[in-house]
């Protein structure tokens, strides 16, 4: 069975997108749909712009959004069994198996995007990749700092989890997980603490859009970052999309539940191969490919 995947913030590249743009006709309806829905075009930052002007949230989220679900617009035969994505790829995921229109769902990444900003802006935070611990040791250390926030925030593959919190509430878990084995522990560039509590004041915001979308009944299962299960009930699918944004990304869980449930290959649509490369931790027989 075929599993089609889409990846989060942190794969995009300058010129991404581009050559689709300029040989799909399509794909470019598509770009210039977007970048007059967006009030902006964002096509020229994409395409032209600097890493620094990429990596602004509000550019980012969407840029990654449109040039995953354009290509999986324009990819011929495309026929998921089922489909996920990391953190942001979860909108992608869910425009790809026809739950959200195309318009829908880059509303909301935007507003996310913005919404996001603005809480991390409220609160100093930041995210740090732990390497070579174990899960529950990595939870207990974080669990163990109650004068800080620090949460698990992306359970990537085995041996590899993202922890998000206040800056202090990082500096200081970086310290006692080095001292408890941690082959790394490395402060991301990241613009806040995403996927933790600190980023209630943006689900709160967020909700509110979520709730007066029309989701749609999807044309396979979404296998959702908030427990790893698939899902195939609109309303369901809404509620779990809501809580995403302070709950942790279960992407090891969601590649195990997908191969327990049939699937044999993973293809990662949009910039990157950074989900090829997780997938394969976590399910070394995985056949792995990408559309880039």
């Amino acid at each position: 069975m075929k599993a089609i995947v889409f990846p989060g913030q942190g794969a995009q590249f300058p010129g991404m997108g581009k050559s689709l743009y300029e040989e799909n006709p399509t794909a470019k309806a598509l770009f210039e749909k977007a970048n007059e829905q967006l009030g902006f075009r964002i096509t020229d930052i994409l395409f032209e712009g600097t890493e620094e002007e990429l990596k602004q949230t509000k550019v980012t989220q969407p840029a990654i959004f449109l040039h995953s679900v354009i290509l999986a617009k324009t990819t011929p035969n495309f026929a998921p069994d089922m489909v996920a994505g990391h953190s942001l790829g979860e909108f992608s995921a869910l425009v790809a198996n026809g739950v959200l229109s195309f318009e829908d769902g880059l509303a909301l990444v935007f507003q996310r995007a913005l919404a996001m900003q603005e809480a991390c802006e409220i609160n100093p935070s930041s995210m740090a990749a732990i390497l070579g611990l174990e899960d529950q040791v990595v939870e207990q250390i974080c669990a163990s700092i109650t004068e800080e926030i620090v949460v698990a925030a992306n359970y990537n593959c085995p041996g590899q989890l993202v922890i998000s919190g206040s800056t202090k509430g990082i500096e200081i878990a970086c310290e006692l997980l080095k001292v408890a084995g941690a082959k790394r522990a490395l402060v991301l560039q990241v613009g806040g603490a995403f996927h933790s509590p600190l980023m209630q004041p943006a689900r709160e915001e967020l909700a509110a859009a979520i709730e007066a979308t029309h989701f749609n009944t999807p044309i396979c299962p979404v296998y959702q970052n908030v427990n790893a299960l698939p899902q195939t009930d609109p309303a369901i699918i809404k509620k779990n999309l809501i809580e995403q944004l302070t709950a942790p990304v279960r992407w090891t869980q969601i590649v195990q539940q997908m191969v327990q449930d049939g699937a044999d290959k993973f293809i990662e649509v949009g910039p990157g191969n950074v989900l090829q490369g997780l997938v394969k931790k976590i399910h070394r027989d995985a056949i792995t490919e990408g559309y880039n």
